[in-house]
């Protein structure tokens, strides 16, 4: 086996560790926004309606995806701490029960996102072709929730090993399948085939994440840890599917209260018509291509902390969380400028419409001055999920999207009058004011679990 798939993450300088496994995430999760751009490219060309109502479908689907980053970050802690005790045995029953529990849990989201999706897509857009387009992506989008969770749970596992090349590969795969499927399913081939228009844009994510899925497992088969598929090792452990269910339930939820911040923000924004919704919506996917640095050295950081923590090296831990605090707050710096100088470029290739250009702008450039925040955040959330302390990542989640940005929003749109410019405003303040509750979680978990967050020594 290659080094990918057997590294011991509590030996060795922390700072190549961070390096080798933040650079395939970040570059895996390049090619995964890249793959959300290509939908929103081919939607602009078909109307702004269809890209709005792209939007809003992706973002109510999102909300039981979240589910799967769930399972990934319960898997990477639960995993990671198993192999920094050399326990073999629990992480056998971690992988069969873990891959299990995804199945059920998409399942009983399909039934659960089949009831109560329409009506969610009715709170945040008005009757008219927008919501109709929402409509007809997010029921389409429920075939490919499985392949979601599955494929998740998978990375989580292999993540916990020190592979984060595997979902890199399936990444970048399913993003050029989607760049052929998307014009093929949309347009068709002229003479012979129509093509089936906006509902392509749906197919061709359903195609590329089974994909996704079938890959993750293959690669897991092979990986390090070998699975015993005997009638015995199936029986479930309950107090295992206690623990992944504990430990997936608060970064669940806490994607889901970042959801829920966007679904207050889409709200607000009905009212002012679906030029601002497609301005957000492609603002916000270029806003994750700057974001991909922190969200590289996060990811790096979860299976790190965790083999480090589940082997007692807390020094090492410290080591980890102070590195990749301070890259990931230093790159959103230097980011910036780029956001500034460039950000309208950027838009205009998306689509020609003035308004449109004109409200992604005005996001980017406030929405970028609070990047460092993210940063803390972000940081902060794979340590506590390392540390099996991820109760911390829900609060702050409640705390930021359950009411902080509602607030706020409600704060500069109807008492102060800002019109849409009271929703970024609402929103940054909520992001900041989620930093400061989530450094005093970090500091107060980080003095029990590992006798204090901060380096003594400036050793790295």
């Amino acid at each position: 086996m290659s080094n990918e798939n057997n590294t011991d993450l509590t030996t060795g300088s922390v700072s190549n560790h961070l390096r080798r496994l933040a650079i395939p995430a970040a570059t895996g999760m390049l090619f995964h926004t890249l793959y959300n751009i290509v939908d929103i490219y081919f939607a602009g060309r078909l109307s702004t309606e269809s890209q709005a109502g792209m939007a809003i479908g992706y973002l109510t689907f999102f909300f039981l995806v979240s589910f799967g980053f769930g399972l990934n970050g319960a898997m990477a802690s639960l995993v990671g701490n198993a192999i920094g005790r050399k326990d073999s045995k629990t992480l056998e029953e971690l992988t069969i029960i873990g891959i299990l529990f995804a199945l059920f849990i998409s399942i009983t989201l399909i039934i659960f996102g089949l009831l109560l999706g329409p009506f969610t897509l009715g709170l945040i857009s008005e009757s008219g072709a927008y919501q109709d387009f929402g409509l007809r992506y997010y029921f389409l989008l429920l075939i490919a929730l499985p392949a979601f969770l599955i494929a998740y749970t998978c990375n989580g596992i292999l993540q916990a090993q020190g592979d984060a090349v595997s979902m890199q590969r399936a990444l970048i795969i399913a993003f050029l399948l989607n760049l052929v499927l998307n014009p093929l399913l949309i347009f068709g081939i002229p003479g012979f085939w129509s093509g089936l228009g906006f509902d392509g844009i749906a197919l061709s994510t359903i195609f590329s994440q089974y994909f996704v899925m079938i890959f993750m497992l293959y690669k897991l088969v092979n990986a390090r840890i070998k699975i015993n598929l005997s009638f015995e090792s199936l029986r479930i452990n309950y107090k295992v599917l206690k623990e992944i269910f504990i430990q997936m339930l608060p970064p669940s939820l806490s994607f889901q209260m970042i959801i829920i911040g966007v679904l207050v923000m889409q709200y607000a924004l009905k009212d002012f018509g679906s030029q601002a919704i497609a301005g957000h919506s492609v603002a916000m996917r270029l806003e994750q291509l700057i974001l991909l640095p922190v969200l590289g050295m996060t990811h790096a950081l979860l299976p790190l902390a965790a083999q480090n923590f589940g082997a007692n090296k807390y020094d090492r831990v410290r080591q980890s969380f102070n590195l990749c605090l301070k890259v990931a707050i230093g790159s959103m710096v230097i980011c910036y400028p780029i956001i500034w100088v460039f950000g309208e470029s950027v838009i205009s290739l998306f689509t020609k419409n003035e308004d449109v250009i004109n409200i992604g702008v005005i996001y980017l450039r406030i929405d970028g001055l609070i990047l460092p925040v993210y940063a803390l955040i972000f940081s902060i959330n794979s340590f506590l999920q390392a540390v099996k302390r991820p109760y911390g990542v829900f609060f702050v989640g409640l705390f930021r999207q359950g009411f902080g940005i509602a607030f706020f929003i409600w704060v500069f749109i109807s008492v102060y009058n800002f019109g849409i410019l009271g929703v970024w405003l609402g929103a940054s303040i909520s992001v900041i004011l989620g930093g400061v509750l989530s450094l005093i979680i970090a500091y107060r978990v980080g003095r029990i679990e590992i006798g204090g967050l901060w380096l003594n020594t400036k050793a790295l």
